[in-house]
């Protein structure tokens, strides 16, 4: 008995000696370490609240005693902390909200003159379509005297035509009387008869029937019949455009009828200095400075260092039912754009001398976030069909094109021709007049999304313009005015006070205005109101910020370690699993629990360091003898 104490007391030292070994370490381990970990949420909490720098905090623990200023304190610090994530959530709305400040710079500099583009406003008979619109005249004299009892006076022309011109007017006629003029009243169509009983005029509307190939018809209907007339006619008018196979035949240019006199910085202009195209309704039109190889530029501001131009406005061979104005129409623009004279342009009075001084004004937006601007049209969903840059009008129109293609088959005449497609021609698309009216009212009510898709330029330049107006020539100097110009133009006109006009266009000054944005609220300007909330209501610093997210690191930390304990404690706490066979084991599961119930953590060590099962077992006779002499 005495061998087999010996043989047991070094085990059992051994095994106190490493469990002192291993509480010892576990002091230490709780006196220093490199992470500090809490038994519970209350001593995080209490040990946050004593030692944060945040105001207020301490509050929460030194008068835990009494509970009125503890839950005090408690109300007035979540209170405080919700106060202040409520201004938080101000800032960051503003802060995606993406706000920008407009800044306004004026620059001094020389500045290149803008593109101006003079059209006649008188829509020309060209030779090539000549025939047809005398046809056209005589079925509308007739129609006019039908409707209004008006006999328009036509010019004398040589009636005579050829076989092919009579089977083009009888196709003409055909088409025409297919789309006549009506009187409407109320919602009833009527038709005039010839002898019509005198009838009151203002009850009646007057205007045109379109029908698709279904026989689907609407009223076109007009309160005016000026109104009505010119759109009616326009319609025959874009129709016998249209038939004109090659475009060529319109571009009949008369510079030298129509620009008696063109200077710019006191200098003659040449045909360098001009292009010219044809517009439907307003006749020839010229667009000055506008090769991009060798632009004006304005030295100086006023009246004499600008485009001087002395036009002619007599309306010589005109279309009347299409024009019903004189003068010329101007539209300062920059280069590489357009000229929509119907957006952006005005008339010149004749016998009127223009001055128009101009302000440049360049607008810069912020893309990306800050704005729906665009920087060159790329990312916009509509194909550009004009040979210009990208701008607002340029996009809407091509927007109207591509859905009249698309829709009608054919395309509008007043509007770039995309590839593929042809223009509007009734005797190729009887119902085209149908179908457009229908489609520009659904433009204009933006149903086709052009409105919406179309979006700014994050780069524009405008020019802002104010006109002066003063009568030219004067009652003194006319004659000999007029007297040059027949000698020097061949200028003949009998009415010489409705035949010229002269127009003045220049800077008013040298100062030019940027409209630019910049960021309101950047991430700098961000931080810093965060900054400003946290000290208001807290009175601290970016260090207790850093607090405040320890604390939350920490309280994450606890739930995790706590989840895992309560599942190891869950695994222990179920049933174990089978005994083990060997009867020698009851000697050591006697002595276990006088070893008392180590750390989890010791547990392990210990069960690591214990002999085997089969050390324990008896070796030998000798050994059995003194296990039966105890």
């Amino acid at each position: 008995s005495g061998s087999v104490k010996a043989g047991k007391m070094p085990e059992g030292e051994k095994m106190r000696q490493c469990k002192q070994e291993e509480e010892q370490q576990q002091k230490e381990e709780e006196r220093e370490g490199l992470i500090e970990f809490y038994s519970s949420y209350q001593e995080l909490f209490q040990f946050f609240c004593s030692n944060t720098t945040i105001h207020g905090a301490i509050r929460l623990v030194c008068s835990k005693k009494n509970k009125m200023k503890t839950a005090f304190w408690s109300v007035l610090f979540f209170l405080t902390f919700g106060l202040m994530y409520w201004q938080f959530g101000i800032l960051y709305r503003e802060y995606f909200s993406y706000p920008v400040n407009l800044n306004l710079n004026l620059n001094s500099d020389r500045l290149t003159f803008p593109a101006v583009t003079l059209c006649t406003l008188n829509p020309y008979r060209y030779s090539a379509i000549r025939k047809q619109l005398d046809k056209l005249d005589q079925i509308t004299h007739q129609t006019l005297l039908d409707l209004y009892d008006y006999n328009m006076s036509l010019p004398q022309r040589d009636w005579s035509t050829s076989s092919t011109q009579k089977r083009s007017t009888r196709s003409l006629l055909h088409h025409v009387q297919r789309y006549p003029l009506r009187r409407q009243k109320r919602d009833n169509l009527v038709n005039l008869p010839e002898n019509s009983p005198s009838v009151d005029k203002n009850d009646w509307k007057i205007g045109f029937v379109l029908c698709s190939e279904t026989n689907d018809c609407f009223h076109q209907a007009y309160s005016s019949g000026v109104d009505a007339v010119r759109e009616w006619y326009s319609f025959h008018y874009i129709n016998i455009l249209a038939q004109v196979p090659d475009a060529k035949a319109l571009d009949e240019s008369d510079f030298e009828n129509f620009i008696y006199a063109c200077r710019f910085n006191e200098a003659t202009c040449d045909k360098a200095n001009y292009t010219h195209f044809h517009h439907p309704l307003y006749g020839n039109c010229y667009t000055f400075n506008d090769n991009s190889s060798s632009l004006w530029t304005s030295s100086l501001p006023g009246i004499n260092n600008g485009l001087s131009l002395v036009v002619r406005t007599e309306q010589n061979d005109f279309i009347p039912l299409l024009s019903t104005v004189t003068g010329a129409r101007v539209m300062v623009h920059d280069q590489n754009e357009p000229a929509f004279m119907d957006d952006g342009g005005f008339n010149v009075r004749p016998g009127i001398e223009t001055s128009i001084s101009m302000r440049k004004e360049m607008t810069m937006r912020l893309g990306g976030s800050y704005s729906d601007c665009t920087e060159d049209g790329s990312d916009v969903p509509v194909q550009n069909l004009y040979s210009s840059r990208y701008t607002e009008q340029v996009c809407i129109r091509s927007c109207f094109q591509l859905n009249m293609v698309e829709r009608c088959g054919c395309a509008y005449y007043f509007y770039p021709l995309p590839d593929g497609a042809e223009y509007c021609d009734y005797t190729k698309h009887t119902a085209w007049g149908y179908c457009y009216y229908k489609l520009l009212a659904e433009f204009k009510a933006d149903v086709l999304g052009c409105f919406r898709k179309c979006r700014k330029p994050c780069k524009m330049t405008e020019y802002q313009l104010s006109a002066g107006y003063s009568r030219w020539p004067s009652a003194v100097s006319e004659d000999w005015v007029f007297y040059m110009l027949s000698q020097q133009n061949k200028y003949n006109i009998t009415s010489k006070r409705n035949g010229v006009a002269k127009v003045n266009i220049f800077f008013e000054e040298w100062n030019y205005k940027t409209n630019g944005e910049s960021p309101a609220f950047t991430v700098v300007t961000l931080l810093s109101q965060l900054g400003n909330q946290w000290s208001l209501w807290f009175g601290s610093s970016v260090l207790s910020v850093m607090e405040l997210a320890e604390l939350v690191l920490d309280f994450i930390a606890i739930t995790i370690i706590l989840a895992f304990r309560w599942f190891r404690t869950r695994q222990k706490q179920s049933p174990p699993g089978p005994p083990l066979n060997s009867q020698d084991n009851a000697a050591f599961q006697d002595e276990a629990p006088a070893l008392g119930a180590p750390h989890r953590f010791t547990v392990e060590a210990v069960v690591t360091t214990l002999p085997s099962y089969n050390s324990l077992e008896p070796r030998g006779p000798s050994r059995d003898g003194e296990v039966g002499h105890e």
